[in-house]
């Protein structure tokens, strides 16, 4: 991060894998390490809001989350350790991103529809690494969804949209993977639902990738 014109410019966007939601909890996985060090090993300046698109939330249409005060810790996550429910990120909610979000998104005349959604919370792909990158949740943040129903050109176009922000003081973090957990699918009988379902996401969390993949670009 350097100065400009006396505001701060994120020269870097960051892409991460979130694995699974047992990285909230589990000391023996490196990219937990990793996350607690980002800011000694990688981005020390404290950013002054936080865009994060991860790969979990799917909608129709664009949507960003402007919640005023302490943002909800969502459980998207089923079976695992009760501890995991019971961890809290409640980073104050950023408003004015999302209504820049939506500006720059609109702007570009390509995304006709930016919903806004005052009441959702973080979901584990956004909280949980925020949680180990940023333990004091004192950043703003806003999460941006991803339209798993739109090819790559579209996302594309999304991140193009949204690279002004770097000049802003916005620190943009991708959240997800170019895979997800396909260990249990079972390619006959009923597994067929589970690998249409599977596919989906993958696509999903690859579309992600793109978009992140442009802001990186457009910074050179």
């Amino acid at each position: 991060m350097e100065v400009k014109n006396g505001g701060s410019i994120t020269k870097d966007t960051f892409y991460i894998s979130h694995g699974a939601p047992t990285l909230s909890i589990d000391e023996s996985l490196p990219a937990r390490h990793f996350l607690q060090s980002f800011r000694q090993t990688v981005l020390s300046e404290k950013p002054k809001s936080i865009l994060i698109i991860s790969g979990h939330w799917e909608t129709s249409d664009p949507t960003v989350n402007a919640v005023v005060g302490p943002t909800e810790t969502i459980y998207d996550f089923y079976g695992f350790p009760d501890q995991m429910y019971r961890l809290k990120y409640p980073a104050p909610g950023a408003p004015e991103l999302a209504n820049r979000v939506k500006e720059l998104l609109t702007g570009s005349g390509l995304f006709k529809r930016v919903d806004v959604d005052k009441k959702c919370g973080l979901d584990h792909g956004a909280w949980v690494p925020l949680m180990l990158m940023y333990p004091e949740a004192d950043i703003p943040v806003c999460q941006l969804s991803i339209q798993t129903d739109e090819d790559a050109t579209y996302h594309y176009n999304m991140g193009k949209a949204l690279a002004p922000l770097k000049d802003e003081g916005v620190l943009i973090i991708g959240s997800g993977a170019a895979t997800h957990n396909l260990r249990k699918m079972d390619l006959l009988g009923r597994g067929v639902q589970k690998m249409v379902r599977a596919r989906v996401r993958y696509l999903g969390m690859r579309r992600l990738l793109l978009v992140i993949i442009h802001i990186i670009i457009s910074s050179f």
